[in-house]
């Protein structure tokens, strides 16, 4: 199939914000304005689907899947969006992948931005259409006060500049609760990339959260991994060690994880209370992992901030040092 690159953003874009996953009326008021602000700052214009409004919440805190499919179609449809972003992630954006119109998403190509739950719609679209979509933050993700200037710089790197983004670690990191008080965060130093595997390898990125993308199993919605992938995952504090290892396994037991020329792991939140000495274990353990470039607690995943990676881009990584473009 054929790679799709949607067009790089501009002043005067607009960008639709849509729920696919838990709805909108989770994110604050004052989230949402300093999200909006961030995006206006870079002469953009943001607008809200139709069904992504403060009144569409049932009990699983979501829309109906009538309405989220709706919203979806109607980004695309509308000419006059060029970005489509995700409020929030959740854990039910996999219930609208059979009833999707991706013949119209790949007629209509544009940016589609968020992570985490996500990751379903995410890989979907990249398996039917051969469209490039992004790992990267949600809109909510844009609406933190303080600590999110490299999330920012990255996502303005991929989506308005030139696509192409040479990754260094940030220079701190928080895994607070952000959205209780925004003026009482807790920030601590990064100690950079866990350089577990020493090499080179050049592929096509594939991936997103571990759990997520380990539902598309089996199914027509998961990208087969192409010769020379990279492949990027991370996983949630509720995936220790163990819960991590599994699905990792269940990858490799994949018949084209042969393709796999790397694995970039990202940040581990504190909750999951993986260390590296114990990632280190589990990775020497398998047999098929032992001759691939391993990096890890890179910035990506549930712990802020955040890079904005492309998925069915091309990933560069060699000694330690990994770069990436559409």
């Amino acid at each position: 199939m054929q790679k799709i690159i949607p067009e790089k953003l501009k002043k005067g874009d607009k960008v639709m914000v849509i729920a696919p996953a838990r709805g909108i009326k989770i994110i604050g008021q004052d989230a949402r304005a300093i999200a909006k602000e961030r995006l206006e700052s870079l002469g953009l214009e943001v607008v809200y689907a139709p069904n992504t409004t403060d009144d569409n919440w049932d009990y699983m805190g979501s829309s109906s899947i009538e309405k989220r499919v709706e919203d979806i179609h109607a980004a695309f449809a509308d000419t006059s969006v060029k970005a489509v972003m995700t409020i929030i992630g959740g854990a039910n954006s996999n219930q609208l992948l059979k009833y999707l119109d991706y013949e119209l998403i790949k007629n209509n190509p544009k940016i589609f931005c968020g992570f985490s739950d996500i990751t379903a719609l995410e890989n979907a679209i990249l398996a039917k259409t051969g469209m490039v979509v992004y790992y990267g933050p949600h809109f909510s993700s844009l609406g933190m006060k303080y600590g999110c200037d490299y999330t920012f710089e990255h996502f303005a790197k991929m989506l308005v500049t030139d696509g192409k983004d040479e990754i260094t670690p940030s220079e701190i990191w928080s895994d607070d609760l952000w959205f209780l008080d925004q003026e009482k965060r807790e920030f601590e130093a990064n100690e950079g990339y866990w350089n577990i595997h020493n090499g080179a390898a050049t592929g096509t990125i594939i991936g997103g959260n571990l759990c997520t993308f380990n539902l598309l199993l089996g199914t027509e919605f998961r990208p087969a991994f192409p010769k020379d992938t990279i492949l990027f995952i991370e996983d949630t504090e509720i995936s220790p060690l163990a819960d991590f290892e599994r699905n990792l396994q269940a990858l490799i037991h994949q018949p084209d994880f042969a393709n796999v020329k790397a694995l970039v792991i990202g940040r581990f939140q504190k909750g999951s209370k993986v260390t590296r000495d114990g990632l280190e274990f589990i990775l020497n353990t398998k047999a098929e992992l032992k001759d691939l470039p391993i990096l890890a607690n890179v910035d990506f995943g549930h712990t802020a901030p955040l890079l904005t990676i492309p998925l069915g881009g091309t990933a560069v990584l060699k000694d330690g040092k990994l770069s990436y473009e559409n």
